[in-house]
């Protein structure tokens, strides 16, 4: 594997941006990672798997990314896959097979951490096994194997990338690993064994693959970047599917907050520069848990039709809700947030009425926080705003002074709420369908 060597550090004269996901997920990073690629040199995913789905429209082509950083769209750009992150290798050479036929040069250009740990088939097995014995208490996740793999991480039984460059290592630790598995997958799921063999050898094979990819990624990075280049690091998920912060148990296994990013590449936070939330003109979530600004079905759906509100990795509606502001800002408040880039505005055009909630209500009191508990949560119901709608497609939109006057009103009553500036709009998929608002 190539070693980088770090030497004095160069004057810094970019910066380095984070993105990261101000709600449940869905908010369209992948479109802001693709545009703010242009202005650095390295894009680098710390946390997730292959259940995050990032789709990048440009051209009129559609992407759709589950592990690879959206910026590899981007000619001469480098790519990194963290070590935060687990790498499913059957959907990563899959993911790079379709990219180069689409004709996106991959090869020198993608860089994977041999510290990022493994997604195996065990895992998947037992998150759909573990999903159906719950029942009506399922959290609702993506059955992508996620979940197990980081307990496996943490309770120090997984396997890392670099493993599979020593073959008889990987194979005696998956056979040790695989008799365990097979225990819970017989007696207390009721399914079939699986054979260790048949998994090493399947692994090892696309090992060959995959070395040419592998090296140290935090030396990679802390060498760029004491030479002078800057990092885009791209979160999965979003800041309320967080494992910490989020709607606990309805979360997602890593740290989806600002954290991770220090801990899913391996650099300082003092590098951090830009941390920019995404967020949609209004809220959506996959799955189970609380939804205080959840709509009315026969609206949600409006919505999500209108939104094309359907998730990239499983296909699952996404339920609908009004922009909610407490949640919002509670997401700022966690991850320090420089600015929000704020997508799918044109999605509310043509209503009467917009709503906003401003607070939550419980038990006859106001609630002011986003609550922890799960319970507390769940009892609470939105305080909304209502403001005019606007009339007009904003697709067209290049600046703020596009945008008709409600529009412009519901951005300022946003940042009034959230005491952090609006950096970007999106009024459309595509790539060339944004702008700066200042």
């Amino acid at each position: 594997m190539k070693k980088y060597a770090i030497t004095a550090q160069k004057e810094r004269s970019k910066k380095n941006l984070v993105i990261i996901g101000a709600q449940w997920g869905d908010e369209g990073k992948a479109k802001m990672v693709d545009v703010l690629t242009e202005q650095v040199d390295i894009v680098a995913r710390y946390q997730g798997g292959s259940n995050a789905g990032h789709t990048v429209v440009t051209g009129g082509k559609k992407f759709v990314f589950h592990q690879i950083p959206s910026g590899i769209l981007h000619k001469g750009k480098k790519c990194v896959i963290g070590n935060g992150v687990v790498l499913d290798p059957v959907a990563l050479l899959e993911e790079i097979d379709s990219l180069v036929k689409a004709g996106v040069k991959v090869r020198d250009r993608l860089i994977i951490s041999d510290r990022a740990h493994l997604l195996m088939p065990y895992h998947k097995l037992l998150d759909g096994a573990s999903e159906a014995r719950k029942g009506a208490g399922k959290i609702g996740t993506t059955n992508r194997g996620i979940g197990p793999a980081y307990m496996d991480k943490m309770s120090r039984a997984g396997l890392r990338v670099g493993d599979l460059f020593e073959p008889q290592f990987f194979r005696q630790k998956v056979g040790e690993i695989v008799k365990e598995k097979n225990f819970w997958l017989k007696n207390f799921y009721g399914l079939p064994s699986i054979n260790a063999e048949k998994v090493s050898s399947e692994y090892l094979r696309m090992a060959t693959r995959l070395k040419p990819l592998v090296m140290d990624t935090t030396q990679y990075l802390q060498s760029r970047l004491y030479a002078g280049e800057n990092i885009l690091a791209e979160g999965a998920q979003g800041t309320l599917l967080d494992v910490d912060f989020g709607t606990y148990p309805y979360v997602t296994s890593s740290s989806a907050s600002v954290g991770g990013v220090c801990t899913g590449l391996g650099i300082g936070p003092q590098w951090l520069d830009d941390i920019f939330g995404v967020a949609k003109a209004y809220t959506t979530r996959v799955g189970e848990g609380p939804f205080p600004s959840e709509m009315e079905p026969a609206f949600g759906e409006k919505i999500r039709r209108r939104g094309g509100e359907y998730g990239a990795t499983t296909g699952r509606p996404r339920r609908c809700g009004w922009l909610d502001l407490v949640a919002l800002r509670y997401a700022c408040r966690i991850n320090g947030f420089t600015g929000i880039l704020l997508t799918k505005m044109d999605v509310l055009s043509y209503l009467t009425t917009i709503k906003l909630c401003v607070g939550y209500e419980a038990k006859g009191k106001k609630v002011n926080e986003f609550p922890a508990s799960l319970n507390q949560l769940s009892r609470c119901r939105p305080i909304y705003k209502e403001m005019k709608g606007w009339a007009g497609d904003l697709s067209k939109a290049r600046a703020l002074k596009d945008l008709p006057l409600e529009a412009r009103k519901y951005l300022d009553e946003i940042e009034k709420a959230i005491q952090t500036p609006i950096s970007w709009v999106s009024v459309g998929q595509d790539r060339s369908q944004i702008f700066q608002k200042k």
